[in-house]
C-alpha cells in the first residue's frame, strides 16, 4: 500500500495558565531531501519538479560518469551519500554482496504493474528471493559514426582499429564495458566469461586501439564535446542519446550495432542501505514506473521499460542483438586490465 505524506503538521498547543488558552500555531514541515546518485536523461527537470511538488521535498542529484566511478562512490560512503542509486543488472549482485543496497517493499511499489514482462522477469533484479533492483530504462553501448565519412553504417567493430581514422576515435573510460567490447570484436560468445588467456587477447586489442584513440571520454556530455569539437569520426558511446545530442548540434551521424552484436543495458533504481527516507526513496521509484515517463525516456533517446510501441518508434528494435551486461568473471580482474591499458 503506498503510503500518503502530509504536506503540512500540525502542532496545536491547549494549555491554560492563570485562565488563558494557548493559540494554536500551525509549522510547516521541512522539506525533506531526497539524494539521487544517477545517470544523466533520467532525472529530467519536469519529472524532478512534478515529484518535488507532490512530496513536499527537495531532490538532490549527483551525476556519475562511468559504472566504476558509481561503484566507488558508493563502496567509499557505505551507501551512506545517498538514498536512491541507479546501475545496470550487471552491476546488482555487487550491491547487493557488499551491503550497499537494501531490499524494496512491493508493496510501496504499485507501478510495478506497468512494467513490461521481459523487465520484470529479469533475474539479475532480485537476490534470494527478495527484489532489490527496479529496471527504469534500457539501450545499448552503440557506435557512433560521422556521416559525412561512412555514408553506410560501418559493419564492424574492427573499424575503430583502422590506421586511417588515427585521432579521429573517442573511448570510453569504463573497465567492465571496455573489456566485454572488445570480447565481442574477438568472438567470444559470453563477452561478461572470459578466461585468463581471453582476457590476456582482451587487454593486447585494447592497447592496440590506443595507436587510433583521440582520447577517453567519461559522462554522455563530455563524449558529446569532445566528439563535436574534435570532428571526430568515430565513437564507442554510453548509448543512443548522445547521438540525439550530437545531432542538435548540428553533427551528422549515425548509431549502429556493427555485426558483432552490441552490449546491452537495463539500468535500474535501487534504494541504498543507507537511506535517511525510506518512504521517500519508493515514492520515487514509483513515479518512475508511471506511464508518462515512458515519454521522458524517449524524448532523451532511452529505451523505456513500460510502453513497447513506444520503442518501436524510436527504431530500437535490435534487442535481440544486444549482450545484456552481465556480472563478469572478476570484476578486479578488468580492473587491472583496464588500467594496464590506460597506462601504457
Amino acid at each position: 500500500m503506498a503510503i500518503e505524506i502530509s504536506r503540512r503538521r500540525f502542532s496545536i498547543g491547549i494549555a491554560t495558565l492563570a485562565g488563558a488558552v494557548a493559540i494554536p500555531r500551525i509549522v510547516m514541515a521541512k522539506p525533506s531531501v531526497l539524494r539521487v546518485f544517477t545517470w544523466e536523461g533520467y532525472a529530467e527537470p519536469e519529472f524532478v519538479s512534478k515529484f518535488e511538488r507532490e512530496n513536499n521535498c527537495k531532490v538532490s542529484l549527483t551525476y556519475t560518469g562511468s559504472v566504476d566511478e558509481m561503484f566507488a562512490k558508493m563502496q567509499g560512503s557505505r551507501g551512506r551519500d545517498f538514498d536512491v542509486v541507479s546501475f545496470d543488472t550487471g552491476s546488482t549482485s555487487r550491491y547487493v554482496s557488499n551491503k550497499l543496497v537494501q531490499p524494496l517493499s512491493i508493496d510501496q511499489l504499485p507501478n510495478l504493474k506497468n512494467m513490461l514482462q521481459i523487465f520484470r522477469d529479469q533475474p539479475a533484479i532480485q537476490s534470494q528471493g527478495k527484489l532489490y533492483a527496479v529496471p527504469h530504462a534500457w539501450g545499448s553501448l552503440p557506435l557512433i559514426y560521422s556521416k559525412k565519412t561512412f555514408p553506410t553504417p560501418p559493419e564492424s567493430w574492427s573499424v575503430m582499429w583502422d590506421p586511417k581514422y588515427a585521432q579521429q576515435v573517442i573511448g570510453l573510460d569504463d573497465a567492465i564495458n571496455n573489456t566485454a567490447f572488445a570480447g565481442l570484436l574477438l568472438g567470444y560468445p559470453d563477452p561478461f566469461q572470459l578466461t585468463d588467456e581471453q582476457l590476456q587477447a582482451v587487454q593486447a586489442k585494447l592497447i592496440e586501439i590506443k595507436k587510433n584513440l583521440l582520447t577517453y571520454y567519461a559522462g554522455y556530455d563530455e563524449g558529446v564535446s569532445i566528439f563535436a569539437d574534435n570532428s571526430a569520426k568515430l565513437m564507442f558511446a554510453m548509448g543512443e542519446p548522445q547521438a540525439r545530442s550530437l545531432q542538435k548540434k548540428g553533427v551528422d551521424v549515425g548509431c549502429t550495432i556493427p555485426k558483432e552484436g552490441g552490449i546491452g543495458w537495463i539500468d535500474c533504481q535501487s534504494i541504498t542501505t543507507g537511506a535517511t527516507d525510506i518512504s521517500l526513496a519508493h515514492r520515487w521509484i514509483n513515479a518512475c514506473l508511471d506511464h508518462s515517463v515512458a515519454n521522458i525516456m524517449s524524448k532523451v533517446g532511452y529505451g523505456n521499460v513500460l510502453d513497447d510501441e513506444l520503442n518501436k518508434e524510436m527504431g530500437m528494435t535490435y534487442a535481440d542483438r544486444l549482450k545484456y551486461l552481465a556480472q563478469p568473471e572478476s570484476y578486479e580482474k578488468r580492473t587491472k586490465i583496464w588500467n594496464t591499458v590506460k597506462s601504457v
